[in-house]
Order: structure tokens, then C-alpha cells, then sequence
């Protein structure tokens, strides 16, 4: 909640993280995975790379720059750099730049 233009919503018992209509992270109902933006060039990678970690979103999300995480196999460092770049992909340039000091 801490980064600029995050609106906080539960839909469906899901949290989501959005900028006005664009959701950037998404929690499942039992807290154990995370659905997150990521550039969908580089998703297949991240997945191959670690597969224990990272998995594809469904293929009726696969035309979204979206990626899903494992929640117990990422430590607090990884998730909040995760959750940073969805957010920085989500805001206008100008934002991110002010908020990291860019």
C-alpha cells in the first residue's frame, strides 16, 4: 500500500493491488500463490528458470503481461521486488522515478 496510486480491493475474496483499473498483483483466496504483472517476453524464461517458484498464468490469461509466484517458496526481499516492478510497469513513468529516487 506503500506505493503511489495503489488502491487496495477484495473481489471474490481475492486482494488485489490495481492503479485505477489495472490490477498489477493479486493474491489466491488461500494466500498461497500471487498472480503478478510481468513482461510476457520474459515470463517463459523466468518460469523455465525456476520452475519451483514461477508458473504461467492460465491460458485464458496468457494475452496479459501476467505471472503467478509460489508465496512459501519466495523470501520478503524477492516478493517485494516482484510486487515493485508489476506496480512500475502499472504507473507512469514519472511516478516510479519520484518513488525510487530514479
Amino acid at each position: 500500500m506503500s506505493l503511489p496510486r495503489t488502491e487496495l480491493h477484495v473481489i471474490r475474496g481475492r486482494v488485489k493491488f490495481r492503479i485505477k483499473q489495472i490490477v498489477y498483483v493479486a493474491m489466491s483466496a488461500d494466500e498461497t500463490t500471487m498472480g503478478f504483472a510481468f513482461p510476457k517476453e520474459e515470463r517463459a524464461a523466468l518460469v523455465a528458470a525456476e520452475p519451483e517458484k514461477f508458473f504461467l498464468p492460465r491460458p485464458s490469461d496468457m494475452r496479459f503481461n501476467w505471472v503467478g509466484a509460489r508465496l512459501a517458496a519466495l523470501d520478503l526481499d524477492e516478493m517485494t521486488e516482484l510486487v515493485t516492478e508489476a506496480w512500475r510497469m502499472c504507473v507512469p513513468k514519472r511516478v516510479a522515478a519520484e518513488h525510487l529516487g530514479f
